[in-house]
C-alpha cells in the first residue's frame, strides 16, 4: 500500500505541473483533493492561478472546497470569478451551488463579476495596479470549444470572460434576467467561439416562459443579423437540451425554424438556421433542400444534403445529391460523401458517386468518400479493387480505412493490408477499424468448425 503522503506529494507535482490525466490518477490512488501547496494555500488556488480548469475540475469534483475561506479573505471560487475565466468558474463553481453557498457569499460573486464586466477589463486592471497605457491583449482557448481574450498589464493578468462568469453565475443561482439583458451581453462578441456568447445563448436556451420564447422569437426579425445569429445559437442549444432534458415544446421549435428558413435574407444566419432546422425530422426539408441547392454561399449549399436525408430519398432529392457531388465547394462535396452513406444499400448512381468522390483532389472528401464505401453493404469488385488500390495512399488514415474495407469484406489480402498500414498512434487501439481486423483473424481461423 502507499504511502498517502506520497501520493498527496505526487498530486501537488501533478498541480504544479498542469498535468490533469496525473491529477486524476493521484486522486483516484487516494491523494487528499484539499492539499495544500508550497505556498500553504489549498491546491485548488493553485490550479485556478495557472487558469488550469481541467485541473480545477478534476480537484472540485474529487471533493476539494471551493468555498473555504483563505486568509485574505477569499475563496478558491471567488479568486475564480475574479479571472474571467468562464471555464474555469465552471469547474470551480462545485454541485448545488444555489444550496451549498450562502445568500451573502453569492451576492458577493455575482457583485464581483458584475463589476468587471460594467467597468472592462483594461480599466479596471488600472485601476487595481496604477498602471496606464494600453493592456496586453491576445485570443486564447478558454476549454475545448471556446475562446476568450487574455488582457495583462501592471503584472495582473486576467481573462475577458466576466460577462460570461456573470451568466452562468445568475443561471447557478437561479436569476432570471430579462432576454433582452442577456442579448446586450452577447452581441458584442458575435463570434460563435466566444465565450462570452456561448454562455448566453446556452443560458437563454433553458428559459421556457411565454415571455422568455416571445422576446427570443421577436429576434427573428431584428434588422441586425448578429442579433439572428444568435437567435439561431440559441435554437441549437436548446435542440441539445432537448436530448437531455424533457422539453414537450421541440415541435414549436422546428416549425419556427421551418417558417424562418424560408424568409431568413443574410446567408451566414440562413446556413445556422438550416444547421439547426435539419437536425429535426420535418416533411419539408426536401423542398427547402431543392430550395436552396443552387445558392451562389457555398456555406448555404453545404446544408443542403442533409436536408435530402429521409428514406426513401426521392428521384428528384436523389439526382440533387448527385450534382452537388460535383460542386466547387469542397466542403459541400464532403457532405455529400457523408449522406449518401445512408442508406448502406447503394444504388449503381450512388456507387459510381462515391467512386468518383474517392479521387478527389481533396483529401477530407476522399476520407470521407472510402468510409462510405467501407461501411456500405456493397461487395461488387469494382467498390472492393478502389479501396483495396488506397492501400498505396500516403496518407495512413486512408490506408487504415482500405484495410478495415477488406476485413469486413473477408478479402483474404487483409493481413497483408494492416501491414502496409503501419504503426498506428498511441491511443488508436480501440479504433473499430483496428478492431475489425482481430475479428477478420476469428472468422477466418484454420481451424474454425
Amino acid at each position: 500500500m502507499s504511502n498517502p503522503n506520497d501520493v498527496d506529494e505526487q498530486l501537488v507535482a501533478a498541480v504544479l505541473a498542469k498535468d490533469p490525466r496525473a491529477v486524476r490518477a493521484c486522486l483516484q490512488d487516494g491523494a487528499d483533493p484539499n492539499t495544500s501547496g508550497p505556498d500553504g494555500l489549498p491546491l485548488l488556488c493553485a490550479a485556478v492561478g495557472k487558469f488550469d480548469h481541467e485541473t480545477a475540475d478534476a480537484l472540485t469534483d474529487s471533493g476539494a472546497d471551493s468555498d473555504v475561506v483563505l486568509p485574505d479573505g477569499t475563496t478558491p471560487l471567488l479568486r475564480a470569478v475574479d479571472l474571467g475565466s468562464p471555464a474555469l468558474v465552471g469547474a470551480t463553481l462545485g454541485k448545488d451551488p444555489r444550496l451549498r453557498i450562502a445568500e451573502a457569499e453569492r451576492k458577493r460573486l455575482l457583485d464581483l463579476a458584475r463589476n468587471w464586466y460594467e467597468t472592462g477589463e483594461t480599466e479596471e486592471l488600472r485601476r487595481r495596479t496604477g498602471a496606464s497605457g494600453p493592456a496586453t491583449r491576445r485570443l486564447v482557448k478558454d476549454d475545448e470549444y471556446t475562446d476568450v481574450e487574455e488582457v495583462s498589464l501592471g503584472g495582473l493578468t486576467v481573462r475577458a470572460g466576466h460577462s460570461g462568469v456573470l451568466t452562468d453565475l445568475e443561471r447557478a443561482f437561479g436569476v432570471l434576467r430579462p432576454v433582452t439583458e442577456l442579448v446586450a451581453r452577447a452581441v458584442p462578441h458575435s463570434d460563435e467561439l466566444h465565450a462570452n456568447w456561448s454562455t448566453v445563448s446556452y443560458a437563454l436556451a433553458f428559459r421556457k416562459s411565454p415571455q422568455a420564447w416571445s422576446d427570443l422569437a421577436a429576434l427573428r426579425h431584428h434588422p441586425d443579423p448578429v442579433h439572428r445569429r444568435l437567435l439561431a445559437a440559441v435554437m441549437s442549444s436548446r435542440h441539445f437540451l432537448a436530448n437531455f432534458h424533457d422539453r414537450p415544446d421541440t415541435a414549436r421549435d422546428v416549425e419556427f425554424l421551418a417558417d424562418w428558413a424560408l424568409d431568413e435574407p443574410d446567408d451566414k444566419v440562413l446556413a445556422g438556421v438550416l444547421d439547426v432546422y435539419t437536425d429535426y425530422d420535418h416533411p419539408d426539408q426536401e423542398a427547402v433542400g431543392f430550395r436552396y441547392a443552387g445558392h451562389p454561399n457555398p456555406r448555404v449549399r453545404r446544408e443542403v444534403p442533409y436536408c435530402l436525408l429521409r428514406a426513401p430519398r426521392s428521384e428528384a432529392a436523389a439526382a440533387t445529391l448527385l450534382a452537388l457531388a460535383q460542386d466547387p465547394d469542397s466542403r459541400v462535396r464532403y457532405v455529400v460523401a457523408q449522406v449518401l452513406a445512408g442508406p448502406r444499400d447503394l444504388t449503381p448512381a450512388t456507387r459510381e458517386t462515391l467512386l468518383a468522390l474517392l479521387r478527389d483532389p481533396d483529401l477530407d472528401v476522399r476520407r470521407r468518400a472510402a468510409e462510405s464505401l467501407s461501411g456500405s453493404h456493397d461487395r461488387t469488385a469494382a467498390v472492393t479493387e478502389a479501396l483495396a488500390a488506397l492501400l498505396d495512399e500516403e496518407d495512413q488514415s486512408l490506408r487504415l480505412e482500405a484495410a478495415y474495407a477488406l476485413a469486413v469484406r473477408d478479402d483474404p489480402r487483409t493481413d497483408g493490408a494492416y501491414e502496409l498500414v503501419g504503426p498506428l498512434d498511441p491511443g488508436r487501439e480501440e479504433d473499430h477499424r483496428v478492431s475489425a481486423h482481430w475479428h477478420y483473424g476469428i472468422r477466418n481461423r484454420s481451424d474454425r468448425t
